[in-house]
């Protein structure tokens, strides 16, 4: 009867969590690309010192 929980639990609680940890750590990936593409793409406009 063990077996069945189990298989319950992961598939309620440790799946969700693993696949919102994961997008999470693609997003801050995702996001510090862009953020330094765009930096690198626009380094002599003034308005990077305002947005720091």
């Amino acid at each position: 009867m063990i077996g069945p929980i189990l298989i319950v639990i992961a598939i309620l609680v440790v799946i969700p969590v693993g696949f919102l940890m994961s997008t999470t750590v693609a997003a801050a990936v995702i996001g510090h690309l862009l953020k330094t593409n765009s930096e690198a793409e626009h380094a002599d406009s003034e308005l990077l010192e305002v947005s720091d």
